[in-house]
């Protein structure tokens, strides 16, 4: 069958414009959401292209046509098999209220491995002080808490002056950058098959398991939880978060009990482990906010009983807001796509 190829292109010249119109419509989103004739428009064009583009393989000449129509179909391809939610731009509240919490209890089960591994920590980091105390040098990383609690307790609480004026700013800047590292490096551990993210996350529970087990045998629990509930009801559990995020990650490159390719696998995970990452630096910047602010004011500037009723508060909410938020929303969601569905 012999076929004039300039007749040919003439005749589909309409047919390959308007599809690249209307697919340029879909791709900047200006379209909006498609009717039923327009979706059934666009999928009538794209069968025509793709079968142009099918004839015109079989002629050696007009490769810039045969180009011009491959990058159309692979367009069409792609804006008609992507499966991102194309419903909504970006929005702050709608990620906040939604898209986060929704996250985190889609992964429930990496954050109780998280919350597990902090525990078996924090136990062994009192039982090992209880036994040794002379471990404490070797346990904790920082220096004011190598001394003695009730030495400490009794400086805080007997400094007349504001020792963080004019560095509350920068104070809060240290303990955010700070905690975001930490976090971020439990996260990027799940590299390591989940081995490091473990390990940091059994390490901070060394830690946290000490410091809480010197206070209470010193007698100065009061202290320590005043000192510590106010920015710790966020800071620790964004820190599990982190945990949360590598162990995700872990269990996408283990891969156990799928079929699924790496790459498929880190597709999925993707948008769950960016969501995860960026609700940590939110929950990090308000702890070190606090800590900055608050945490390290102590009686008489600041009565022991109102920093725990803060932190308390603090911890009820974030309970409720990771656990409630979005739920209602998740249901209409779901309920409107059943209804589009069979539409």
């Amino acid at each position: 069958m012999i076929i004039d190829i300039q007749q040919f292109i003439a005749s589909r010249r309409a047919t390959w414009t308007e599809f690249e119109g209307r697919l340029e419509k879909l791709e900047s989103r200006a379209a909006g959401r498609l009717s039923v004739r327009e979706v059934m428009r666009l999928h009538y064009l794209y069968e025509r292209v793709s079968a142009d583009l099918a004839a015109m393989s079989t002629f050696a000449a007009e490769q810039t046509t045969r180009e011009y129509l491959e990058a159309l179909v692979a367009r069409a391809y792609g804006e008609i098999h992507e499966t991102r939610d194309r419903t909504h731009r970006f929005a702050p509240l709608r990620w906040f209220l939604w898209t986060f919490p929704c996250t985190f209890r889609r992964q429930w089960r990496a954050f109780q491995l998280a919350v597990l591994l902090t525990i078996v920590g924090a136990a062994f980091g009192g039982i090992a002080l209880s036994v040794d105390p002379e471990a404490k040098s070797v346990i904790l990383p920082f220096d004011h808490l190598l001394g003695d609690p009730s030495e400490r307790v009794e400086q805080e609480e007997g400094a007349t002056n504001d020792r963080l004026r004019g560095s509350k700013i920068q104070g809060a800047a240290w303990y955010w950058t700070h905690n975001t590292r930490v976090s971020l490096t439990t996260m990027a551990l799940g590299f390591t098959w989940g081995i490091g993210t473990i390990i940091l996350l059994f390490y901070n529970g060394v830690i946290l398991g000490a410091v809480i087990t010197d206070y209470l045998l010193a007698g100065e629990a009061p202290f320590l939880i005043g000192w510590l509930l106010p920015h710790g009801a966020v800071e620790i559990p964004a820190i599990l978060v982190a945990g949360q995020a590598g162990l995700v990650l872990a269990g996408a490159l283990i891969g156990w009990k799928t079929s699924r390719t790496l790459r498929e696998r880190m597709r999925q995970i993707s948008p769950d482990l960016v969501t995860l990452v960026f609700g940590v630096a939110l929950m990090l910047f308000w702890a070190g906010i606090i800590e900055s602010f608050m945490s390290q004011y102590h009686e008489p500037v600041l009565p022991y009983s109102f920093k725990i009723a803060f932190g308390t508060v603090e911890l009820a909410l974030l309970f409720v807001y990771l656990g409630i938020c979005g739920r209602k929303a998740h249901h209409r969601t779901a309920a409107g796509d059943v209804h589009d569905a069979a539409s």
